[in-house]
């Protein structure tokens, strides 16, 4: 059962926890934090969005054999003519 005895406290551990307890009180937007808001609550997630929206429903994984295409709608052949 080891823990119960004493710990050595690192004042840089102990003044980045009182800084990150207090953070909310000297917080406020400038621009820095402002495009770091809307590209990590707007911009980010709208991308993820229109990813998954454009591969949608665009493979068939059932039941597929060797050599057939994954796509749903799989483009035509082309034959080569002589």
């Amino acid at each position: 059962m080891a823990g119960h005895g004493y710990t050595k406290t690192d004042p840089a551990v102990e003044r980045w926890n009182t800084m990150r307890e207090s953070v909310y009180k000297y917080f406020r937007f400038n621009s820095r934090t402002a495009r770091q808001s809307i590209l990590g609550m707007i911009v980010f997630p709208a991308a993820i969005y229109a990813i998954a929206a454009h591969q949608d429903m665009r493979y068939d994984w059932k039941g597929k054999r060797k050599g057939e295409p994954l796509t749903r709608n799989p483009a035509p052949a082309v034959e080569a003519s002589d």
